[in-house]
């Protein structure tokens, strides 16, 4: 048997912008989806606003998942 430890994935934030390349989705209704808990929280640096990485790419998965295939 061998012991192998999973490294903790790095945080890594990211802005609004490219949140919204990654998305395809408006400004607006990222935080509308926010507002009404259908997306990633942000958070706040100062005035900065960030989400996490992971937290929006693992939403897009979630989202690809969903999808009801072509018949």
């Amino acid at each position: 048997m061998t012991n192998a430890t999973i490294a903790p994935q790095e945080k890594r934030f990211i802005k609004l912008t490219e949140v919204i390349k990654m998305t395809g989705l408006s400004r607006a209704t990222i935080y509308n989806y926010v507002n009404v808990a259908q997306f990633p929280q942000y958070t706040k640096v100062g005035r900065a606003t960030f989400w996490e990485y992971n937290e929006v790419q693992n939403w897009l998965d979630e989202k690809l998942a969903q999808r009801t295939p072509k018949q």
